[in-house]
């Protein structure tokens, strides 16, 4: 992406993601906006939508990366089969060529049945026929082999074909899904890059309420058990949260899984896959094929899904709050759980024991800064080239 934005911001000025308010929170009142501008509440709505779409667009890229990864896999280990099976075939036929070489240069001695009958020596001639035999059916098993080789290298040909137009067909599928975010995420950069400095500060503060008020009653509505009260991990859950606020300050890039930055579903699967337990790749996965667990029993290394097409997750940290690599510009951070719509969590080991004496992370200076859901100051987009 290009860096567009950032020659149309000043210095210091910080932009919100604005994915911010989540819907049940009110935004706080605004200053009438200035002739010809639009209301913060509509630019708030606008950017939410663009956002949102983005964020799906990128999950549903992800998605296809995995399947991408997978087939390129098999469509690998097809390769070496068929490669394996087409080198027995050519062992079958030289061994077979051998066979007729040897038929036609002896085709004027007696066959073996006569020489058995006009043999002095009845157990030798009984021992080569079956020498004669054994001969015969090895030649035998090398016209089976060939046959079978051929058949199964014509079968593996065959396989190894539709796995290569597969991959193919995911990979110009994964291309028109970068393309779509890329696009979408232009369309953020051109909104932004429209606003007056004014604007994108009273943007950034009614992000900031509208996250502080969303959290407010969130809280409130006793989800987490009248609340935010931490229990303890299990042993994987505790290694997976370390894992994720040691990454705390690496920078969102849509489709990344680390070592250097992440997107949201990245971070989550990557922090489980460092404690020993392998999760699925992308948010909307993690949702469908993870046990669900009520919020109100939340415990640190728990996942907590947002949206109500599970395009968002979060790992969570404890007192109401989540580890997260909040959008494209941002960077991994602490946030307030209710920061986005919640829709549910889940739990990677649900026969995990709590660890007794847990004693919770030490977190990073600065590790709550930033917004939590999207674009600020030299974050901006454009920062960084995500593919």
């Amino acid at each position: 992406m290009s860096g567009r934005l950032l020659r149309h911001i000043c210095t210091g000025a910080v932009i919100g993601s604005l994915l911010t308010a989540a819907p049940w929170a009110q935004a706080p009142a605004q200053a009438a906006p200035g002739p010809g501008e639009r209301p913060v509440s509509e630019l708030l709505t606008d950017l939410q939508r663009l956002y949102q779409s983005a964020e799906e667009a990128t999950e549903t890229y992800n998605a296809t990366e995995e399947k991408l990864k997978k087939q390129r896999a098999k469509a690998a280990d097809l390769g070496k089969k068929l490669a394996k099976a087409r080198a027995s075939v050519r062992d079958s036929r030289g061994e077979a060529g051998r066979f007729a070489r040897q038929q036609y240069q002896g085709a004027s001695e007696l066959s073996p049945y006569v020489r058995l009958l006009l043999a002095r020596d009845p157990q030798h001639a009984a021992d080569q026929g079956h020498v004669i035999r054994r001969v015969a059916a090895g030649r035998a098993a090398t016209v089976q082999r060939l046959v079978g080789g051929e058949k199964k290298a014509d079968e593996l040909a065959g396989a190894a074909k539709k796995a290569l137009d597969s991959q193919v067909a995911l990979a110009a599928r994964q291309k028109k899904q970068r393309d779509e975010v890329d696009g979408q995420l232009r369309e953020v950069e051109e909104l932004l890059a429209s606003l007056s400095v004014e604007q994108l500060a009273a943007l950034r503060q009614a992000e900031e309420a509208g996250t502080a008020e969303a959290q407010r009653q969130f809280l409130a509505s006793g989800a987490l058990s009248g609340g935010p009260a931490s229990r303890a991990p299990s042993r994987q859950g505790g290694t997976a949260l370390d894992f994720a606020v040691r990454q705390i300050g690496r920078p969102y890039v849509w489709g990344a899984e680390g070592p250097d930055a992440y997107d949201c579903s990245g971070l989550t699967s990557e922090a489980w896959a460092h404690a020993g337990h392998e999760i699925p790749r992308t948010s909307q996965e993690q949702w469908a094929e993870l046990p669900r667990i009520p919020l109100a029993e939340l415990r640190p290394g728990d996942l907590v899904v947002y949206f109500p097409k599970a395009t968002h997750v979060a790992i969570y940290l404890g007192d109401g709050m989540v580890v997260q690599a909040p959008r494209p510009g941002s960077r991994v951070k602490v946030s307030p759980i209710a920061a986005n719509p919640v829709l549910g969590a889940v739990r990677p080991d649900p026969g995990g024991r709590a660890v007794p004496g847990y004693v919770p992370p030490k977190l990073p200076e600065g590790a709550t800064d930033g917004s939590d859901l999207g674009f600020g100051g030299d974050q901006a987009p454009g920062a960084t080239d995500s593919r």
